[in-house]
């Protein structure tokens, strides 16, 4: 179900959770990613009621993450393709299989990430494309970008002052505005 809230909020990771944070959709994409496109695929892969799966396959619709094509006319039979922002949502089911591996799979892996050629096992990690090097918490961050509106810039520079080792200060945002929220 779409989190309103979190749809229209500035932050692009409130947005993309507005979008697919229900546990449904994440599943519904996961099985999208691995090749099914069928109501019936979908709904036995994931155990999903059907009236849920409508509604989740109807706002990934919506959103633009999947497109509804027709394989049959008599009667009319739907297949759910990925368009190129579901595609691009690889990054993030790869992610969450790999830390959901790591944390709490405590009996092994139920997947794992494969060469398609070799079979070779891969062990996935985030890194900066002009460099390679990993992206990590002490190397890289978030900050505010060209569009960010005045709560991001709070946000971020109440952090960097608390990473300074300000802790007089309290996180007191500016009111959201119609703009911001």
């Amino acid at each position: 179900m779409k989190n309103e809230p979190l749809y229209h909020m500035p932050c692009p990771i409130a947005r993309s959770l507005g979008r697919v944070g229900d546990g449904w959709s994440m599943l519904i994409m996961r099985d999208a990613l691995a090749g099914f496109t069928r109501f019936d695929e979908f709904q036995k892969s994931s155990g999903v009621a059907p009236n849920i799966l409508s509604r989740r396959l109807k706002e990934l619709v919506e959103d633009g993450l999947l497109e509804k094509v027709c394989y049959s006319t008599t009667p009319a039979r739907y297949e759910y393709h990925l368009t190129p922002a579901g595609r691009d949502f690889r990054g993030v089911i790869l992610a969450l299989a790999e830390w959901g591996s790591n944390h709490f799979s405590p009996e092994g892996r139920q997947m794992q990430l494969v060469e398609t050629a070799t079979q070779r096992p891969v062990k996935l990690q985030l890194v900066d494309s002009e460099n390679g090097q990993p992206l990590t918490l002490d190397k890289y961050q978030m900050v505010p970008g060209p569009a960010a509106v005045p709560m991001m810039h709070y946000r971020h520079d109440y952090l960097q002052k608390k990473r300074a080792g300000d802790t007089t200060q309290k996180f007191a945002p500016p009111a959201l505005s119609e703009k911001q929220s």
